[in-house]
């Protein structure tokens, strides 16, 4: 039987990894270049560069931050499994209570 924390552990494939890194220097690369040929002053070409090196970094905490509060909460399922799992094998239901 398989547990939802079993399929939460599964590791992403070399080419999803490979996918998702190519997909944001491309999304990177074309926000600098865009900013770059907008014929704007150099103050506002400097504000959208900053705009967006914030961006890229708290895109970054943010996903870190999820991926934390989902691996705290795959192991604190694993360990109230494991809990009720010793106490269903501990139990005997013919010991008389007295």
């Amino acid at each position: 039987m398989t547990s939802s924390a079993d399929v939460s552990r599964a590791s992403t494939t070399a080419a999803f990894f490979l996918q998702a890194a190519i997909a944001f220097g491309v999304s990177l690369a074309t926000a600098c270049v865009g900013i770059f040929y907008l014929p704007i002053d150099p103050w506002q070409r400097g504000f959208l560069a900053i705009t967006l090196l914030f961006l890229t970094s708290s895109t970054f905490t943010l996903a870190k931050v999820v991926r934390d509060r989902q691996e705290h909460d795959t192991v604190r399922a694993r360990l109230d499994e494991a809990r009720v799992d010793r106490l269903i094998a501990e139990h005997d239901p013919f010991n008389k209570i007295a």
